[in-house]
């Protein structure tokens, strides 16, 4: 009997342990996993856009949440202040410049080259599980003509991401697709899909039967200027033409729930292991047509609305997150490609109901502008259990997060890899405050930040006066060198450049160093 009652508790004892030691393996393997990294880029969104940043009447809860438990930043940019150009810096942590990047008109092929490093690639090299979801616009195919009913490649797959579900151009051109690694998705072989890519309906006539905007204005939910004038699709008139794939078309009022949907599948699939997720959004970019649920949410319009909508985006994702109880173990990163503007090519009410709403906060300038408006957008990084909590006025860039990563991975970098891109690690995790102590900031010329001051190089703006004409932005272009301190002077209008004649010369003389930079 004793020698029973010993071994019964013996073999307790033993399984008490066991269980224990299993605990701690897999705590262990929690513990010691890579942090997950999502980076939440928004499209066209304004430093003043969102609650804590300024705006009062546009509610954006979920992002002012992870603001007040993150880390938000003063002084932090996109790479340039328009779509292509910022995507192509932050993904190659280079300068768009130095590859003539501009916006990508609708049959451009892939700008990446398939054999230069991008962050998916970098994350790939520790097992990472990689997306990209959401708006593109850097190029699929060889360049030639595409024949979108087959594949359609080389893309985002060749560039470091397992996993691609993207719009391929932006929501405004043909074709109103998704592109599911190398397929259109839900496209039926007996409906092919024919698209003729033209950045100016008036210059080639409608080849299909499809109505567009030029002939049928009043079948577009809104009015579009000459370049929204292509194919009438979803009720809206888009860049270019196109015809068939009906079952593969979407409506612009589903694509936050069909995008949110495919993040948080990757999301749940990937779970148990490390993954990076670039999740880029197509809102508040044009056209502006909110899901039904968020229509009327603020008193400005589709552009407020998408706002609203974009928030509640966002709050699904951190929401997931928490559901599956890796939110502590993934650091997210929410920004936006540029500046904000307010009407870029469709009549949707933006400018009437604007009313005392800042989209740029106090900057001047916008999208296209090389303004601080321009490239200073609101950015945040979010994670709960290791990021300090507060406001950084630490200046960095989006071209920094290829280092900064990089850095974090414990991956060195090759002499020509990411060549702009400098280790901000700690800036962005809010051990310093200490960033960058120069910054490239480029659209239509260069310019240069070095602490408080800031140079413009010359550039004629008389072929950019559509920026002003047509958008109503200061392109912030000249003619002459400009300068300005922003400590005191954000509105950046009262030239310095005379007066201080060797800082000119010596700012200038540093972008010069930086242009002929071929090497880390």
């Amino acid at each position: 009997m004793t020698k029973f009652y010993f071994l019964y508790w013996g073999m307790l004892f033993m399984l008490s342990l066991l269980f224990t030691i299993s605990c701690q393996l897999q705590e262990n393997t929690t513990t010691n996993k890579m942090p997950n990294v999502i980076i939440i880029y928004a499209d066209d969104l304004g430093y003043g856009d969102v609650g804590c940043y300024g705006a009062s009447n546009i509610p954006t809860p979920n992002i002012d949440r992870m603001a007040a438990n993150g880390l938000r930043f003063t002084d932090a940019h996109s790479a340039t202040s328009t779509c292509t150009p910022s995507r192509y810096s932050l993904l190659t942590g280079n300068y768009a410049f130095r590859k003539n990047v501009n916006i990508l008109g609708s049959d451009s092929g892939l700008l990446i080259p398939t054999g230069k490093s991008t962050l998916a690639d970098l994350f790939k090299r520790k097992k990472y599980q990689t997306a990209v979801i959401g708006k593109w616009h850097l190029g699929v195919g060889d360049g030639s003509i595409i024949d979108w009913n087959g594949e359609v490649k080389p893309g985002p797959l060749e560039l470091g991401f397992d996993y691609s579900y993207i719009i391929p151009v932006t929501g405004d051109r043909v074709p109103t697709v998704f592109l599911e690694n190398y397929r259109v998705d839900k496209l039926n072989s007996e409906d092919p899909l024919l698209v003729t890519f033209v950045d100016d309906p008036r210059t080639l006539e409608n080849p299909y039967a499809e109505p567009d905007g030029l002939k049928n204005p009043a079948l577009s939910k809104q009015k579009g200027d000459a370049q929204h004038s292509g194919s009438i699709i979803s009720g809206i008139s888009r860049i270019g033409y196109m015809t068939g794939g009906m079952a593969a078309r979407y409506a612009d009022e589903e694509l936050p729930e069909i995008l949110n949907d495919k993040a948080i599948h990757f999301i749940e699939a990937n779970k148990d292991s490390s993954f990076f997720l670039f999740y880029s959004f197509h809102d508040i970019h044009v056209p502006r047509l909110p899901n039904k649920q968020f229509q009327g949410k603020t008193t400005m319009g589709p552009r407020g609305d998408a706002i609203v909508q974009m928030d509640w985006m966002v709050g699904q994702i951190v929401q997931k997150l928490e559901a599956l109880n890796i939110a502590d173990n993934t650091i997210i990163i929410f920004s936006s490609d540029n500046g904000p503007v307010v009407y870029d090519g469709y009549d949707d009410q933006s400018v009437d109901l604007l009313g005392n709403h800042k989209p740029a906060g106090a900057f001047s300038g916008g999208k296209y502008s090389i303004l601080e408006g321009g490239n200073r957008v609101p950015t945040i990084v979010y994670w709960p259990s290791q990021v300090k909590t507060g406001v950084s006025n630490a200046l960095v860039s989006q071209v920094d997060f290829f280092a900064s990563f990089a850095q974090m991975l414990s991956l060195e970098l090759a002499d020509k890899e990411a060549i702009d891109s400098e280790n901000l690690l700690d800036a962005l995790l809010g051990k310093t405050q200490q960033g960058r102590n120069i910054m490239l900031e480029e659209v239509y010329t260069l310019a240069l930040r070095e602490g408080s001051w800031k140079y413009i190089a010359s550039r004629e703006p008389n072929s950019f006066q559509w920026i002003e004409e047509k958008r109503s932005i200061r392109s912030g272009l000249s003619n002459e060198p400009q300068l300005y301190n922003l400590e005191n002077d954000i509105t950046e209008s009262k030239n310095l450049a005379f007066t201080e004649p060797q800082r000119v010369q010596r700012m200038d003389s540093i972008i010069n160093i930086i242009k002929n930079r071929q090497k880390r």
